[in-house]
């Protein structure tokens, strides 16, 4: 298998490490509109780096990446940018005879009347729309298969197919206790994705209803998270797993919901109110060189550090996973299916702060699990269109095992 990674960013960066390895793949090109960071990815793998190589290419010209696909021969393209480049990436890769991979879907519009009762545009429509394409094609586009969505649908297919007769509700829940020294305000993620993710009109499904759409940070609870992180208090956030897992597993209802904590969701509120979560550019004065066109988001992001390089200053734990709760055997019955990351263990195996590490295990054992056949398939599907079991072995076999609690 030859793999054309596009971003080199933190993600992209951990994906490198944890390949390196792995004995599965052939070659991987690391591609960025930064060729610096590109060739930076590259060559902090040492020895490794025969198998690795790095180049600039322009995550939203279609043409280019698969251009860039044809002259190295590649098999796959694993998209590690954020969702803007998600269907450039997805069509390049269908225009190329390529697989795809991603963490993170087709990007969503609310309802222009009713945002908060009714869906408008749902995260990765654009995608499936082309699944007759994908299925002609004969080739896997893989989508939503990170950490969250990504294990935490895996853990929902293993549920259905081990653990449950009937299931009444699959609920995502993410929490932890991070702590940044020296910052008051740090996202350990993408603050880009997080805007996007977090102030859009947050998604439920049920059986008889479907999708429909809530107040952002909506139905707060207290998740008791495992490993000593603890109570954290979780909300409604818009997320894929919530339109991946009703298509692959029968379940009543699904919900994802995030630990932001309460400034975190000021914040966000502030950062909403003020118009700073736009993508659209606005004109600024920037003097001498006159007026130019910028993005309010990607300003906020400019002015924030990157999660990158934020591992050595942080503490504590993530979690990821999936909450259960229906029948077994005529007896009711809930448990949580997690993974957990502390920051100290992943900097120190791989030199990547938890939360980039925990998204980016996840696309590498599944390219593993393409490339030898275990899981296959054509068409635009997600975690939970596969097996679970191998997955969820592969992933110990990484060194990083995964953890069931009865509730």
């Amino acid at each position: 298998m030859r793999v054309l990674l596009v971003g080199a960013g933190g993600v992209g960066t951990a994906i490198t490490r944890i390949a390196a390895r792995r004995p599965f793949f052939d070659h991987m090109v690391v591609a960025d509109y930064d060729p610096g960071r590109a060739h930076a990815a590259v060559a902090a793998l040492g020895a490794a780096t025969d198998r690795f190589s790095a180049a600039r290419v322009d995550a939203s010209d279609r043409d280019a990446v698969a251009a860039l696909l044809t002259e190295h021969r590649c098999d796959v393209v694993l998209n590690a940018t954020d969702p803007r480049f998600v269907m450039p990436l997805f069509e390049a890769a269908l225009a190329s005879g390529a697989h795809y991979l991603d963490m993170a879907m087709s990007l969503s519009r609310p309802h222009p009347e009713r945002p908060h009762k009714e869906c408008g545009v749902k995260l990765g429509d654009e995608q499936f729309a082309r699944v007759r394409e994908w299925e002609a094609s004969g080739r896997t586009a893989l989508v939503g298969c990170g950490v969250e969505p990504g294990l935490s649908d895996v853990f929902a297919r293993y549920a259905a197919d081990e653990l449950f007769d009937e299931i009444e509700e699959i609920g995502i829940r993410d929490g932890a206790d991070l702590t940044v020294d020296g910052y008051d305000f740090a996202p350990s993620f993408s603050i880009w994705t997080t805007i996007e993710e977090c102030l859009n009109p947050p998604v439920v499904y049920e059986t008889g209803r479907g999708w429909f759409t809530t107040e952002p940070f909506s139905e707060p609870e207290v998740f008791d998270f495992p490993e000593g992180i603890g109570p954290v208090e979780c909300v409604n956030v818009e997320h894929e797993e919530v339109l991946l897992i009703p298509r692959w597993v029968k379940a009543d209802r699904v919900t994802f919901k995030y630990g932001l904590g309460s400034e975190f969701i000021e914040v966000l509120k502030t950062l909403r109110t003020l118009g700073l979560d736009s993508t659209e550019p606005v004109t600024v004065n920037a003097g001498a060189v006159g007026p130019v066109r910028v993005s309010p988001r990607d300003v906020v992001a400019a002015c924030l550090p990157d999660p990158a390089t934020l591992g050595e200053r942080m503490r504590g734990k993530t979690c990821a996973g999936t909450w259960v709760k229906g029948t077994r055997d005529g007896r009711p019955r809930e448990v949580y299916l997690y993974h957990v990351v502390d920051n100290e263990w992943s900097m120190r195996e791989y030199g990547s702060q938890a939360v980039v590490w925990q998204t980016a295990v996840n696309p590498v054992v599944a390219l593993e699990l393409l490339a030898t056949g275990v899981w296959s398939g054509a068409g635009v599907l997600g975690p939970e269109a596969f097996a679970p079991r191998p997955f969820l072995d592969l992933l110990t076999e990484y060194g990083s095992p995964w953890g069931l609690r009865e509730q």
